[in-house]
């Protein structure tokens, strides 16, 4: 009895642990860059009068993720025409905001020059712009070193706006740049801003085929870091000590498709990788490792369905759900890509660019209108809650602590049962 006893209390200690890593939200996509969160408990429900615990205006115009970590928020938005960075308590409040250069805004209706999110591993806070500023912040606000890619590399050829976010690796803060001209992976070191390595990146494409919006994911290679890309209709896999492509995966566009950017970004699920493609057409399975050209080895499964364009897919427990832009929802098994389910969000002229949020068994799905659905995940669609925001929303929901931030173009709401 006294043995089952302390079981219970260290289990219950350790559940308690591991709830309060999970609180943190250091980057975009989560802690395991996958969109989702095993623990906690988030509301199906909100308005004016129930579960909004509190809402703040934000000083300008921006689409990126807010992050978390320990019971700070940290968000990027435009501040009287600068880029800015701003810490939040866990109540709204505000703690500090740092500015650095100009703002160049953005052109796309979904788009803004805060686009990318900040990034944290716990030692200082790393925030880039549309503008080409990359920075690194210190927790009280102080900018510890501050660069321009633009200025040093020149300007960033897109047809639309800057969406990458950074990458920390163990010493370094990586950025990608795949565009329409030369294109490359440079690595700052994350405490003096020193380039340890910046290599190319470049392939013939298709028209635009070159031009990537896709976040890096740091991963494990045999047994050393690796950051694994998705751009120029390849998915690569690059060295975190030099740069060196370690291995790289094509034929993602066998028919030279104009047009076809990647968007979202490529998740992880277990030792695949699962890679959208072609304006939300298609969803390939990747096996990671190996070496060289893997093309012809390394593919287990490609689907065309309804899957995501600009949306990054949330994965969990060995699925994957893939929202396009019109608010089809593609649930598969990440093992073979079979389709385990489908449901379809409600539609009006505006489009899905946010990424599904997967918390407490529901998916958290946000339309451009600011239209919130919240989902049944487990295999039975329903749509149990549609809520409107009030204003548009392009980031992706960020669940912390039984609350969810959702970040509006002009406001920052925490909604959680009171």
């Amino acid at each position: 009895m006294k043995y089952l006893l302390l079981q219970s209390i260290v289990l219950c200690v350790a559940a308690s642990a591991l709830a309060g890593e999970l609180t943190d939200w250091p980057r975009w996509r989560g802690p395991q860059d996958a969109g989702c969160t095993p623990v906690g408990t988030y509301p199906t429900m909100w308005n004016a009068d129930s579960n909004v615990l509190w809402k703040i205006p934000l000083p300008g115009r921006g689409c990126s993720t807010p992050i978390v970590w320990k019971q700070r928020i940290y968000v990027t938005a435009p501040l009287e025409g600068k880029d800015a960075l701003l810490a939040l308590d866990a109540d709204g409040k505000t703690i500090w905001q740092t500015t650095f250069g100009a703002e160049k805004p953005g052109k796309h209706r979904a788009g803004s020059g805060s686009n990318p999110s900040p990034v944290t591993a716990g030692d200082g806070v790393f925030v880039y712009f549309k503008s080409g500023t990359l920075a690194a912040v210190e927790f009280d606000g102080k900018i510890r070193w501050q660069t321009n890619l633009q200025d040093r590399w020149g300007k960033v050829v897109l047809y639309w706006d800057i969406g990458n976010s950074p990458a920390l690796t163990e010493k370094d803060v990586v950025i990608a740049v795949m565009h329409g001209g030369d294109s490359y992976l440079v690595a700052f070191d994350q405490h003096t801003g020193a380039v340890h390595w910046k290599v190319a990146r470049n392939y013939k494409t298709a028209l635009e085929g070159d031009h990537s919006y896709t976040t890096p994911l740091v991963i494990r290679h045999n047994g050393a870091e690796a950051l694994l890309v998705l751009g120029g209709e390849r998915l690569t896999l690059h060295s975190a000590v030099d740069g060196s492509v370690l291995w790289t995966c094509g034929d993602f566009n066998p028919e030279a498709k104009k047009n076809w950017p990647p968007v979202a970004s490529p998740v992880l699920a277990d030792d695949l990788a699962i890679v959208p493609y072609g304006r939300g057409m298609f969803l390939h399975g990747i096996k990671l490792g190996g070496a060289g050209d893997v093309t012809a080895t390394h593919r287990i499964w490609k689907r065309e369905i309804a899957a995501a364009f600009c949306p990054t897919p949330a994965v969990a427990q060995g699925h994957a759900y893939s929202l396009s832009d019109r608010g089809e929802i593609t649930c598969v098994a990440t093992v073979t890509g079979e389709t385990q389910w489908t449901g379809q969000l409600s539609t009006n002229m505006n489009h899905y660019y946010s990424s599904p949020l997967l918390a407490d068994g529901k998916l958290y799905c946000a339309r451009e209108d600011g239209l919130v659905s919240v989902v049944r995940a487990d295999g039975k669609f329903a749509v149990l809650a549609e809520i409107p925001l009030g204003e548009r929303m392009i980031a992706s929901p960020v669940p912390t602590a039984n609350r969810l931030l959702l970040r509006g173009e002009k406001n920052l709401l925490c909604v959680g049962t009171k």
